[in-house]
């Protein structure tokens, strides 16, 4: 099973928020979850992100791969390094 740390869209159209969570790649983007690490909300100046660095570090640990929208999330709030 291949875990990644991904975004979840919600809110409603044409106003996107997203919850960046954990997930078996084999799920749908909206479907299934692990956990919930935090949020982003792209349309608030400047972009609100939320997220927990100590459960995103200790999924990293255990071998969860970030996606490339995640992986910026996750520079930006500091859970990893640049």
């Amino acid at each position: 099973m291949a875990v990644k740390i991904r975004l979840k869209r919600m809110g409603m159209k044409k106003h996107p928020f997203y919850r960046v969570v954990v997930a078996d790649e084999r799920n749908a983007r909206d479907g299934r979850f692990i956990e919930e690490i935090g949020y982003y909300d792209p349309m608030k100046q400047p972009a609100d992100i939320k997220i927990d660095n100590e459960k995103a570090q200790q999924w990293l640990k255990n071998g969860a791969q970030p996606t490339d929208t995640a992986r910026i999330l996750l520079k930006k709030s500091g859970a990893i390094e640049g």
